[in-house]
C-alpha cells in the first residue's frame, strides 16, 4: 500500500475497451504490487471518488472495468485514452493464487462479478500446470450483458467453460439458466479437497455456495468477495463495516467460513 494512502495520484489511460452501453474496461498506468480482487478509489475531482475493482493485471498498468451508474462514472466516461484519472489505492486483501495451486478448482461468477476473479482465470489459464482440473460457471442477464467476450473464447480451451445467460434471444445458442443450475455437472475426482471461488450478487453467491456444499466442498474451501460493500478503502467511513470486520480493510475477499457470519 502507498505510504500516503490518502493521498490520490494521476494514472494515464493508455486504452479503452468497450462491452457494453454501460460497462468500459479502462488500461491505465500504474506500477506496483497488486492482486485480483483488491481495488482502486478512482476520482475526478469536483465530482467524487468510486472503488473499482481491478479486472486485469500487466506490465505498468492495471485494468479497471467500470459500470457506468452514477455521477462519477459518468464523468469517467467521458475519458479516453491519453486522458488522466485520479486513483489510490490498491486496497483490500485480494485473491491469493497460491491458495488455489494444484487443486481442482471452480470459479463461479455472475455479471461483473467476473471483474475481480478475472487474474484468477487468467493466471490459471496461462498456467494449467499448476492446478488440476478447472471449471468456470459464468452467468450474465443476456447475450448483450456478456463481458470479456474475446477472453471468454479463449479460456474455453484451456478449461471447462459454462457460459450462461439468465434469458434467451432469438438467434441465442448458447445455455440458459442460472449458474446454479450447473454446478451439479460439474466432474470432479474428490470435492471434499476442490477449491472454489463465488463472487456475484449476494443472491448468487448464496445459493451457488449452497450448491457446492451440497456437493460435497468443504467451507474452508470456498472464497467470496463482498466487493459491492467496498466504501473508502480505509476503513474510516464506516460504510463496509458488518459487525466487527471492515470490509475495504478485512476484505473484501472472505473464506467463506467467515463470509457466512457477515449478514447485513
Amino acid at each position: 500500500m502507498r505510504k500516503q494512502e490518502y493521498a490520490p495520484f494521476l494514472s494515464q489511460i493508455q486504452g479503452v475497451k468497450k462491452h457494453t452501453d454501460i460497462e468500459y474496461t479502462f488500461s491505465v498506468s500504474y506500477s506496483g504490487e497488486v492482486k485480483p480482487g483488491q481495488f482502486f478509489e478512482v476520482s475526478i475531482p469536483k465530482y467524487g471518488e468510486a472503488p473499482i475493482s481491478v479486472s486485469g493485471i500487466g506490465k505498468d498498468y492495471v485494468d479497471l472495468t467500470i459500470r457506468r451508474v452514477g455521477k462519477v462514472t459518468d464523468e469517467v466516461f467521458e475519458r479516453y485514452q491519453g486522458d488522466k484519472l485520479f486513483m489510490r489505492g490498491p486496497y483490500g486483501n485480494g485473491f491469493d493464487v497460491n491458495d488455489y495451486k494444484d487443486s481442482e478448482l471452480v470459479i463461479i461468477v455472475g455479471g461483473t462479478g467476473v471483474s475481480p476473479v478475472r487474474g484468477v482465470i487468467e493466471y490459471f489459464s496461462e498456467h494449467r500446470e499448476q492446478r488440476q482440473s478447472m471449471t468456470l460457471i459464468a452467468g450474465f442477464k443476456s447475450p448483450h450483458d456478456i463481458l470479456f467476450k474475446d477472453d471468454f473464447k479463449r479460456w474455453e480451451k484451456h478449461m471447462n467453460l459454462i457460459l450462461t445467460v439468465d434469458g434467451a434471444e432469438e438467434g441465442y445458442q448458447g445455455r440458459v439458466g442460472l449458474v446454479t443450475r450447473y454446478i451439479p455437472e460439474i466432474k470432479l475426482a474428490d470435492a471434499s479437497r476442490a477449491k472454489a471461488v463465488v463472487v456475484g450478487p449476494p443472491a448468487m453467491m448464496r445459493f451457488s455456495v449452497m450448491g457446492l456444499l451440497e456437493r460435497g466442498f468443504a467451507e474452508e474451501h470456498i472464497w467470496v468477495s463482498y466487493e459491492r460493500k467496498m466504501c473508502c478503502g480505509i476503513g474510516k467511513c464506516g460504510h463496509c463495516r458488518i459487525g466487527h470486520k471492515y470490509v475495504c480493510v478485512d476484505g473484501p475477499v472472505f473464506p467463506y467460513t467467515i463470509g457466512k457470519k457477515l449478514l447485513d
